[in-house]
């Protein structure tokens, strides 16, 4: 390998950096869009329910990629705020998000039994206290499963700002491909890369899902795949059987 060619390497170990930089910034935006936008959706005022269902309609039925570019483009224009390109992406990404993320937030939340809240009233909790002590706690375990499918779309969402410039794992891979005119070792390394960021995001994401069920008594049993499902079935089948021997 010459050192050209290394040197173009390095810019994707370089844009492996920004990829996970975008990741988290948009990841931490949208963590508090889904919160603040679900948690409103759940609120008694109408007024409250319905400016933040327009919110949610909005930007998950517009293209992070084209708000992208509004953001961009359109905004220096209209207002004369210039932003930078990761900032400008950082932004779209995590209103964009954001908003799918309210819909898991507000179905953990109005899934919580009713008798919760009712406890809740009983103790003379306020509804922000009802919220932070009661109904977060429970519905916690269960929003995290689909926000670890968010997270992982948001990932690979981030190759769009490839688009714009910005210097993440899919734009290195494209200049590296210009520059050596090698397209399948190039992208085969990135979807390797992509995979194994994926893995390291799920892995975390579970640990999280097993702590927060613990905390409300709800310990996952381990090994819960499909051998120990199969093994469960054979136990059941041969105590049935027990029971039927020992009722002739």
């Amino acid at each position: 390998m010459s050192e050209i060619t290394w040197g173009l390497w390095q810019l994707l170990l370089e844009g492996l950096w920004v990829t996970v930089q975008l990741t988290v910034y948009s990841a931490a935006l949208g963590a508090v869009v889904a919160f603040t936008v679900g948690i409103a959706r759940t609120h008694r005022l109408w007024i409250v329910r319905f400016l933040s269902g327009l919110y949610m309609e909005i930007f998950r039925g517009t293209s992070a990629l084209v708000l992208m570019f509004w953001l961009f483009f359109v905004l220096p224009v209209a207002f004369g705020w210039q932003l930078l390109p990761l900032w400008a992406a950082t932004l779209a990404l995590g209103l964009s998000y954001g908003a799918y993320g309210s819909e898991v937030v507000r179905g953990a939340v109005q899934a919580v039994s009713p008798a919760q809240r009712e406890a809740g009233i009983a103790l003379s909790f306020t509804p922000m206290q009802r919220m932070r002590r009661i109904i977060l706690p429970q519905a916690w375990p269960e929003m995290l499963p689909p926000f670890n499918n968010l997270l992982i779309e948001l990932l690979k969402g981030t190759a769009l700002v490839s688009i714009m410039g910005v210097g993440d794992m899919a734009f290195g891979a494209s200049l590296i491909r210009n520059a050596t005119g090698e397209s399948a070792p190039v992208y085969t390394i990135i979807l390797v890369m992509y995979f194994v960021l994926a893995f390291v995001l799920t892995r975390g994401m579970r640990v999280v899902e097993r702590q927060a069920k613990t905390r409300i008594g709800q310990r996952p049993a381990k090994g819960g795949g499909l051998l120990s499902k199969l093994n469960l079935r054979e136990r059941t089948d041969i105590s049935a059987d027990a029971a039927g021997a020992g009722g002739i």
